[in-house]
């Protein structure tokens, strides 16, 4: 159960969102029923409407800034719904972390700091990693004057190759986490509930299962 003060933050990243109101009540659900119980103190809540792209995220963050502050001035902890709700940005990140004001995601409570920052890693290299294929396939798409919808076997063959070339990039951004576990004496099994926990998305975005480890460390370890 939480105990202490706590400053809630949350966070949309368009002002479209901002004026219909989504996303922000499932967040004000999310923090309510992580503090339910126990004995605590909301001592305020601030609401952030931008964009947390960049790593000067902090610059662009008003309600954010004045939140830490308050939790500096009042030793509290700053609580949010998701942790991707402040940043997906390692270096934006570890900044709060080394910040000296402790925070809790209501969605990984248990996290600790070696946790959170796995997540931030993950979190950074998925988004740059959906953005460059973005780009690369509508940039090749214009070059050979391909209409997008278009279906054909040399077409498949491509996505194929992509979607190859994606998982063993995905393969291998795990690689140090992976062997990490292994190393520490983690079974496959045990791998893919760690990874779980810790909120470490399989490849497109699914659960990890045994199967799933099996196929990852293969592709590391040819």
């Amino acid at each position: 159960m939480a105990q202490g003060r706590f400053v809630a933050y949350y966070r949309v990243s368009t002002q479209q969102q901002g004026r219909s109101g989504l996303g922000l009540d499932a967040q004000r659900v999310a923090v309510t029923q992580y503090l339910d119980g126990g004995r605590w103190t909301l001592l305020d809540a601030f609401t952030e409407i931008e964009t947390g792209k960049g790593s000067n995220a902090l610059d662009k963050r008003p309600q954010l800034r004045a939140a830490l502050e308050l939790c500096r001035k009042r030793k509290a902890t700053l609580v949010i719904a998701k942790l991707d709700r402040l940043a997906r940005n390692v270096h934006f990140v570890s900044g709060l972390i080394e910040s000296g004001v402790d925070f809790v995601a209501a969605d990984m409570p248990q996290a600790n700091k070696t946790m959170i920052q796995i997540y931030a890693v993950m979190s950074e290299w998925e988004r740059d990693a959906i953005s460059k294929r973005t780009k690369d396939a509508l940039a090749a798409a214009k070059t050979r004057g391909v209409k997008l919808g278009t279906k054909g076997a040399a077409n498949l063959r491509k996505v194929n190759d992509r979607r190859h070339a994606y998982a063993q990039a995905h393969a291998e951004s795990l690689r140090d986490v992976l062997l990490g576990l292994k190393a520490r004496g983690f079974t496959q099994r045990q791998m893919a509930g760690e990874l779980n926990k810790l909120d470490v998305k399989a490849p497109r975005g699914r659960k990890w299962h045994l199967p799933t480890v099996q196929r990852v460390l293969a592709r590391i370890e040819r």
